[in-house]
């Protein structure tokens, strides 16, 4: 069994899959993403129209044991920047469809009126239902909705009600370990193009999954070994170290100091309050409020 594509046609509701092409057999992520965009999506479209598309794509090892492997990559046309964007998140979305041999998920076409539909993914096959019931309702209460009428054990990705508003900033939301909306791909408004084409949840289902075919696994077991080694013994990388402790934010106040903020579209490289929203004011808040730290985006991360 090979890796294959999801196509979800928004305009007749229709959803099939295909093989994945043989150029493409080397692609995963933001590689494959964008490839697909370039390709597939004209470069003059309106961001929220029929012609734009939404790409979702897993790394090339995603779903196994590799170390911080479990990110999902969703590229379009951006409606912020008019440009092709790829946006990134942590999720265990991403390590199902991997294990269900899912290359990537190509949504195109756009429904039209005001309905909202939930794609519902399993290794068989993908069918529609109606979302309408929880439009312009929160993520959280909706995730608690979706995992008592769906299981425990789905990946969701969903968009929320700025999304729906169409707003450019807007992102696509995936559930973190415990089940809660908190790990976006918040680049470039791409929650706005998921919205305008009138997919409000894609929910994946993995019973029966394949799994990662691995050709050598000892070489891929040993390669695993020797990258977890390396992760765990780097200052920035290792149990305590700077991303263990507060984050990819921790880089704040460093691109601040560096001059390498996207302050004013980068018209200026400074904040005189960047170190409000630094990694380490985040987690000096955080143990005042007694939160939990660190969190994983996903199961089995080192870092």
């Amino acid at each position: 069994m090979g890796k294959k594509i999801l196509r979800v046609d928004m305009t007749d509701l229709k959803a099939s899959f295909e093989d994945l092409p043989t150029d493409y057999a080397a692609l995963g992520g933001r590689g494959m993403t964008s490839v697909i965009v370039s390709k597939e999506v004209p470069p003059t479209c309106d961001a929220l129209g029929i012609h734009n598309k939404l790409v979702f794509a897993p790394g090339i090892v995603t779903g196994t044991s590799a170390p911080t492997s479990g990110r999902i990559s969703v590229g379009g046309k951006s409606p912020l920047t008019g440009g092709i964007k790829e946006a990134n998140a942590g999720s265990t979305f991403a390590q199902m469809l991997g294990r269900m041999q899912i290359g990537a998920i190509i949504v195109e076409g756009k429904h039209e009126g005001d309905d909202y539909y939930l794609l519902k993914v399993t290794k068989d096959g993908a069918e529609f239902m109606d979302a309408n019931k929880w439009s312009g309702k929160g993520l959280y209460g909706v995730y608690k909705d979706l995992f008592k009428e769906f299981g425990d054990k789905m990946g969701i990705c969903s968009v929320g009600i700025g999304a729906e508003l169409l707003g450019a900033m807007s992102g696509v939301c995936f559930n973190d370990p415990e089940g809660l909306p908190s790990r976006y791909a918040g680049r470039g408004g791409l929650g706005a193009v998921m919205a305008s084409k009138g997919l409000k949840f894609i929910v994946v289902d993995e019973t029966g999954a394949p799994g990662v075919e691995i050709k050598d696994k000892e070489t891929f077991k040993k390669g695993t070994a020797k990258l977890l080694k390396a992760l765990t013994e780097h200052d920035v990388t290792k149990p305590g170290g700077a991303l263990n402790s507060y984050g990819t934010s921790v880089l704040v106040n460093i691109m601040n100091e560096a001059g390498g903020l996207p302050q004013r579209n980068f018209s200026s490289g400074q904040d005189d309050n960047a170190e409000k929203i630094s990694g380490e004011a985040k987690a000096e808040e955080i143990k005042k409020r007694g939160g939990k730290r660190p969190h994983f985006c996903s199961p089995g991360c080192v870092i």
